[in-house]
């Protein structure tokens, strides 16, 4: 993340922060009175932060996917061969 700024200096450095966010990923968190009460970060690192909130909410999608990692880890997975030879390619 990128240092915090004040409100005031935020209001400042606006057009500018998207080609500080280009060269050092992550978000910039604006302050007032010292405690921080917005985030500025990249439009896609929003766009996935939203993704993930969206399938971890989703519990029929969360109790797939825990059950996706016990068949890797039990070893219930098929290789990209085996697919291909049931799907007939």
């Amino acid at each position: 993340m990128l240092k915090d700024i004040p409100i005031t200096e935020a209001r400042h450095e606006i057009t500018s922060l998207p080609k500080r966010l280009a060269k050092e990923p992550g978000a910039v968190a604006v302050t007032r009175r010292g405690k921080p009460v917005l985030a500025i970060m990249p439009w896609d690192l929003y766009e996935s932060i939203v993704e993930t909130l969206e399938i971890m909410g989703d519990k029929d999608l969360m109790a797939a996917l825990q059950q996706g990692l016990k068949d890797i880890a039990e070893g219930r997975t098929y290789s990209m061969e085996q697919i291909e030879r049931e799907i007939g390619r």
